[in-house]
């Protein structure tokens, strides 16, 4: 990773400000909560990346560290769980999805070379990820809802 840490908190600001306004301007709610809601997902955000550019860790995905840190720090019992969890309900997850696809696209376009010598192998390559991805979630959830006794 050879970004610096002021570029990475500037990004994860500007993601969060994105996220505010798309949540105050989809769902509404108050302003305060969203700050909150926001500003604890970026901080987990952050703590992340830090466990991510340690020295022994670096060789998984960073998307995995942050996702492991934030499953964590939410899990019942864990010191302060119960409060992350209630500030961060406001935030609903969908509007953060704009930013997000934002930069794979901005990402994308930086990498357009590489792209351009996958041609037209890369269209099965992503129809059967598509395909597998939609199968997987929606066998999930069957089961889940059988468990349940939903269906």
């Amino acid at each position: 990773m050879k970004d610096n840490w002021s570029d990475i908190i500037f990004i994860i600001v500007i993601t969060c400000v994105l996220v505010i306004v798309a949540n105050l301007l989809s769902y509404g709610g108050k302003l305060s909560d969203n700050l909150l809601g926001s500003a604890i997902i970026g901080a987990i955000t952050l703590l992340g990346l830090f466990i991510a550019r340690l020295p022994l860790l670096n060789k998984l995905p960073v998307v995995f560290w942050v996702s492991l840190t934030a499953v964590i720090l939410s899990i019942p019992g864990v010191p302060g769980s119960e409060w992350i969890v209630e500030q961060t309900k406001h935030i609903n997850f969908l509007p953060i999805t704009t930013p997000i696809l934002a930069y794979a696209g901005l990402a994308l376009g930086k990498e357009i070379d590489g792209f351009k010598k996958l041609s037209w192998r890369i269209i099965p390559v992503c129809l059967a990820v598509a395909a597998g991805s939609f199968i997987c979630a929606t066998l999930m959830a069957e089961l889940m809802l059988h468990v349940e006794g939903i269906f």
